[in-house]
C-alpha cells in the first residue's frame, strides 16, 4: 500500500493545544467483517490487533479516576472484541457515555444477535457509517451487499426505539464522501437522508455527521495511485477555515490504540504521530499522573481535512 505520511509535510498549520479531556476514544483492534475503501485504520476480517487484558484493566482504571463525559468505542469492529460488553457495562455503571461506531452489519452477523439487544439495555449511543442512502454507492465504498446488510440493522436498532423522538436511544449516521471532494453542508444532507431513509424503508434517525476523507491509509494511497493525492491536499488547503481550529476534535479529546498508546487523534494513530512527539511513546497510564491540558498537539498537513469547508471531526461539522 502507498504510503502518503512522507508528504503530509508539517507546513504552515496553525499550532493548538489542548483543553480540559471530556472525550476518551479507545481502539479495541483492527479486526472487522468489512474492508473499506474510505477506512483510515485499514481494518479488515484478517486484522488480528487487539486491546490486551492488562491494557484493559489500565482503561477501567483510568476511568475510575479520571472524570470524563464520554468513552468512544472504534476499531475495526469494537463489538468484535471479547470484552466488548464487559467494558461497556463498567463505564456505563460509572455514569459514562458509551459511544459503538457500529458498522451495523455487525449486527447481522452469526453469533451478535445480542448485540443490538445489548446496546439499548446499556443505553449506548450509537454512531452508524452509512456512507450514502443509494444501494449503488454503499456497495462501491463498502463491499456487494453491504447497503442491504445496513438497512436491516437500522431496521432492528428502531425497533428497539432508537432514533425515535421519544426516545433515550440515540442513532447517529455518518457520511464519508464517495472520493476526492469535501462533504456537502451537513444539515441538508441530513434532510435528504431522514426523508429518503424513512420514505424507501421507515427508518429514522437523530442526526447525520459528515466526515471528510483523511489523505491517509487506505485512502491516501487510492489517491496516490489515481495521481489525485496532490489536487485534494490543494483542495483541503483551499477550503482552510480558520474559524474551524477553536472546534477540532484534539481539543478535548484522547486517541488510544489497540496497545494503550496515547495520540492527539485516531488520525495521528495512524500516522504514528505520539502524543507531544514523544520518542518513547506516551502510554494510557501515565493519565493517572498526568495533566495534558495546554500541551500542544502534534499537527501536519492532513490537518487541513478537520479544518476544510464546514469542519470535520468525529462529531460530524464544526460549523
Amino acid at each position: 500500500m502507498l504510503d502518503t505520511k512522507p508528504l503530509l509535510f508539517r507546513s504552515g498549520f496553525p499550532p493548538i493545544r489542548r483543553a480540559k479531556l471530556k472525550i476518551l476514544q479507545l481502539n479495541l483492534g483492527y479486526r472487522c467483517n468489512l474492508s473499506c475503501t474510505h477506512c483510515h485504520v485499514n481494518a479488515g476480517p484478517k486484522r488480528t490487533e487487539s486491546l490486551s487484558d492488562d491494557t484493559l484493566e489500565t482503561v477501567y482504571r483510568v476511568l475510575q479516576r479520571i472524570a470524563i463525559d464520554s468513552l468512544d468505542l472504534t476499531g475495526g469492529a469494537p463489538e468484535m472484541h471479547p470484552k466488548f460488553k464487559a467494558l461497556v457495562k463498567y463505564a456505563r455503571e460509572l455514569n459514562i457515555e458509551v459511544i459503538d461506531r457500529c458498522n451495523l452489519t455487525i449486527l447481522n452477523e452469526p453469533g451478535y444477535q445480542w448485540l443490538a439487544p445489548f446496546l439499548a439495555e446499556n443505553r449506548v449511543k450509537v454512531v452508524a457509517s452509512l456512507p450514502c442512502y443509494s444501494e449503488q454507492n454503499v456497495d462501491a465504498q463498502r463491499g456487494k451487499g453491504v447497503f442491504e446488510s445496513s438497512i436491516l440493522g437500522l431496521q432492528t436498532l428502531n425497533k428497539l426505539g432508537y432514533g425515535a423522538a421519544d426516545s433515550e436511544l440515540e442513532l447517529d449516521l455518518v457520511y464519508n464522501p464517495g472520493g476526492p471532494f469535501l462533504p456537502p453542508a451537513q444539515q441538508t444532507l441530513e434532510q435528504e437522508y431522514k426523508q429518503r431513509l424513512y420514505q424507501e424503508h421507515g427508518i429514522v434517525f437523530n442526526h447525520l455527521l459528515t466526515l471528510t476523507n483523511m489523505p491517509i491509509s487506505r485512502f491516501g494511497s487510492m489517491l496516490l495511485s489515481k495521481g489525485e493525492f496532490d489536487p485534494y491536499m490543494d483542495l483541503l488547503k483551499a477550503n482552510y477555515k480558520p474559524d474551524n481550529i477553536e472546534s477540532v476534535m484534539c481539543r478535548d479529546t484522547l486517541s488510544v490504540d489497540w496497545q494503550g498508546n496515547l495520540y492527539d487523534c485516531d488520525f495521528n494513530q495512524m500516522l504514528a504521530m505520539p502524543i507531544m512527539e514523544q520518542q518513547n511513546k506516551m502510554h494510557l497510564s501515565q493519565l493517572l499522573k498526568t495533566d495534558l491540558s495546554g500541551t500542544a498537539i502534534e499537527t501536519a498537513d492532513h490537518c487541513f481535512g478537520c479544518t476544510a469547508g464546514q469542519g470535520s471531526s468525529c462529531g460530524g461539522a464544526l460549523g
